[in-house]
């Protein structure tokens, strides 16, 4: 009989390998080789013509274009530290914004005594199914010097400000109020060819119309993760919570959030990502200007590439990006731990009083059971 099992399951492992042979192959042939002959250009000094593997014009120069990126002095280098700041106050305001506000957007959405809700869920997603191209084409004459935004600014006595042209800092702005000078003698250290000073300047005014837009865009897409999470959480749990008589802060706090840890690293780590390799909206809006300020990575390697024909510089910066996400990312997991989660709320669920256990078994205990029309 163990001869004959062993028979059956070996089949079955054969099928399944053959079964999922064509994805494998074709994600090998348009993935994983790809990133391998983008990883050996990183290593060269390839100008685009022909052929990076061996031609006449190519020639294998190591972690030279990595390491050039970090110690060489020049324009490559500032560019690139420029970039790299930029994406991390990015990174810092939209990450945590987006993910509040689609987890605010789903408890919204998952009321029970919400009217419309498919109306509402609509509303909420429909920027992000929209082109990001023609969304950022409307921001640029929300945000123009005569656009909708600056209007509505006058009707309350503030003269705008020139969004897509004002390269200043907001943490630049915000010292000024204190009087703090431009570039204090405390705040001229060289960090990678930067100054203390450039790398405290904060989002600039132009980069915070790129951040609203990115907001708008993909917080519809992450609420309806939150909603789905949502409505898979166990309904004794709130159960229980309501015969405790916990309030509605202390339940979203204590209960709801804990048990909704594993979406909402999966939001923050989406989000961590598609932050790092945002590209269409900078090449649309303004394509790194005003002085560099709306700069990415991601359009810093296209252009280096594309417009420069520094094929190697640009492959070694984005896989300095895949690195520098790789990091977050295991950093995020390991503060949120979210293995820890499951157990808290399983001794949490065990530890319930005999009372409220047997008030629910005898149909007394107040349920909250949702049909799927009131999902």
């Amino acid at each position: 009989m163990a001869r004959t099992r062993r028979g059956i399951h070996g089949r079955e492992a054969t099928a399944g390998w053959l079964f999922t042979a064509p994805m494998i192959i074709i994600v090998g042939l348009f993935l994983f080789v790809p990133i391998l002959m983008a990883l050996y250009v990183s290593l060269t000094n390839w100008n685009g013509n022909g052929s990076p593997f061996g031609g006449s014009d190519t020639a294998f120069v190591g972690a030279r274009n990595y390491t050039s990126l970090f110690t060489a002095d020049g324009l490559t280098r500032q560019n690139f530290m420029q970039s790299i700041g930029n994406t991390f106050y990015y990174v810092l305001l939209v990450v945590p914004l987006q993910t509040v506000t689609a987890l605010l957007l789903a408890l919204v959405v998952n009321n029970r005594l919400l009217k419309g809700k498919g109306f509402f869920r609509t509303a909420f997603y429909f920027p992000s199914v929209t082109s990001s191209i023609a969304i950022s084409t409307v921001f640029l004459f929300l945000f123009s010097n005569s656009g909708a935004v600056n209007g509505l600014l006058r009707l309350v006595g503030i003269d705008g400000p020139q969004w897509f042209s004002d390269s200043r800092g907001l943490l630049h702005l915000f010292l000024g109020l204190f009087g703090v000078g431009d570039n204090p003698s405390w705040a001229r250290a060289d960090i990678f060819g930067r100054s203390l000073w450039d790398w405290l300047s904060g989002p600039s005014v132009a980069m915070c119309v790129i951040i609203i837009l990115a907001i708008w865009t993909t917080t519809g897409t992450f609420m309806l993760m939150f909603l789905a999470a949502l409505q898979d959480l166990p309904v004794e749990v709130d159960e229980a919570a309501m015969l405790d008589g916990v309030s509605a802060w202390q339940k979203l706090r204590h209960v709801t959030i804990p048990m909704l840890r594993p979406a909402i690293f999966l939001v923050m780590t989406l989000g961590l990502i598609g932050t790092w390799q945002v590209f269409d909206q900078i090449y649309v809006m303004g394509r790194g200007a005003p002085d560099g300020t709306t700069m990415t990575p991601a359009f810093l390697s296209y252009n280096q590439s594309f417009r420069s024909f520094k094929y190697g510089s640009g492959a070694a910066m984005a896989f300095i990006v895949f690195l520098i996400i790789v990091a977050l990312t295991y950093v995020q997991r390991r503060v949120m731990d979210e293995d820890r989660v499951p157990r808290r709320v399983r001794r949490a669920a065990a530890t319930r009083p005999p009372d409220a256990r047997s008030a629910q078994l005898a149909g007394t205990a107040p349920t909250s059971a949702r049909t799927d029309g009131e999902r």
